[in-house]
């Protein structure tokens, strides 16, 4: 019975070994030869790069085989002028999956691997491409390379979000913790209120875990461009910074003074920054009664650039609230009013005799907004 058993066992380990065997033969990379000629887009082609989202350029090149006479799968791989694609900046899988022996690539990709190539917006530049053929994990690179001449567009293709890095930040270098920039209407636009520190680099990246492209304010702080190894400010403050990807150009404004502004007594009180974009008050005290009868009516001044600017609300004219909280309380930016009452908030009621003030310039929520709370009555 004994030697029965250990018969089993063996036999047992004998089918998993052969299984195995079977398993490495199914997995057995099969080698595929380079491609040896490129078709199309020609030696030094000019490529004027156009904004239109179906605008794209083809590239074409002679299939290679593999030992199986199975599937080849290619990318078209880039490379600044000079590169050697052992390091390529930019890989596009080919059509149908990978499986064409052809790709057609949009001007929008095109512009980004442009940047990424150091060539400034709106200039001309020179990219270097090649055909990788692969099936499974061995790629083999061709010897055969064209260059192109590209005119990249104006402006920087942007990205679907957008955070603020580097030492000089306040969230510092770790960039899991990297703040968020708020997108605006339209999608090309960014702008975030946060403290910089001077002499110490700031940068733009598109994720807060795994970076595929950043940007830097060049020297004259007045445009950005893909890549770059960071910039930095002249003195420590508070900044509005916003992008702008349509022009790539950017404005950096110290923002100097945040205050609250009742309208009938133009009593103002100053906010005080706490961090990533928050300004508070406390035991701030409100005057209803001033000029000889009863006004709540409020709203607030910032000081940016050294102009004075009015945060107020979304509509002219305001009803006192029924709640604490919710959209009534959303803050906008008016550059160029100046009149003392239009675009105010009202109190939620005229008993307040002191409460706590913050206005919130961040993207924790959707818009902008303030609160009162610790109210006494």
């Amino acid at each position: 019975m004994k030697r029965n058993i250990i018969s089993t066992v063996f036999s047992f380990l004998m089918l998993l070994v052969l299984a195995s065997c079977e398993k490495e033969e199914e997995f057995k990379e099969v080698k595929v030869t380079e491609v040896n000629t490129l078709y199309s887009p020609d030696e030094g082609r000019n490529v004027p790069l156009q904004t239109s989202s179906t605008a794209s350029l083809y590239f074409e090149w002679e299939r290679a085989t593999a030992e199986d006479n199975g599937l080849v799968y290619y990318d078209v791989v880039f490379d600044k002028e000079n590169g050697d694609f052992s390091n390529p900046l930019y890989v596009v899988p080919a059509d149908n999956n990978g499986l064409s022996n052809g790709a057609s690539i949009t001007h929008k990709i095109l512009n980004r691997i442009g940047g990424l190539a150091g060539i400034p917006a709106a200039a001309e530049g020179v990219l270097k491409w090649t055909i990788v053929s692969s099936r499974g994990l061995t790629k083999v690179v061709s010897s055969k390379s064209r260059k192109i001449n590209l005119t990249r567009l104006s402006g920087i293709e942007a990205p679907a979000a957008l955070y603020l890095t580097g030492e000089g930040t306040e969230a510092g270098a770790t960039l899991a913790e990297a703040l968020p920039v708020k997108g605006l209407e339209g999608g090309s636009e960014f702008e975030i209120y946060t403290r910089l520190i001077a002499g110490k680099k700031y940068s733009f990246v598109d994720s807060k875990t795994k970076v595929s492209r950043t940007f830097s304010t060049d020297p004259s702080g007045a445009t950005f461009k893909e890549n770059g190894d960071g910039a930095t400010v002249t003195a420590d403050g508070v900044y509005r910074i916003k992008l702008d990807f349509n022009t790539s150009n950017i404005t950096i404004e110290p923002v100097t003074k945040l205050e609250f502004f009742m309208c009938t007594p133009q009593k103002r009180t100053a906010l005080s920054y706490q961090g990533k974009g928050v300004w508070k008050a406390d035991n701030v005290v409100p005057d209803f009664t001033n000029g000889g009868f009863s006004d709540d009516r409020y709203f607030f001044w910032i000081t940016m650039g050294g102009a004075e600017q009015k945060l107020g609300s979304k509509n002219k004219d305001n009803s006192p609230p029924s709640t604490a909280t919710g959209a009534y309380f959303d803050t906008y930016l008016y550059p160029t009013d100046k009149n003392r009452w239009d675009f105010s908030f009202k109190f939620p009621n005229r008993t307040i005799k002191s409460c706590t003030i913050t206005v919130n310039l961040n993207t924790i929520q959707a818009n902008y907004f303030h609160k009162i709370d610790n109210v006494q009555n």
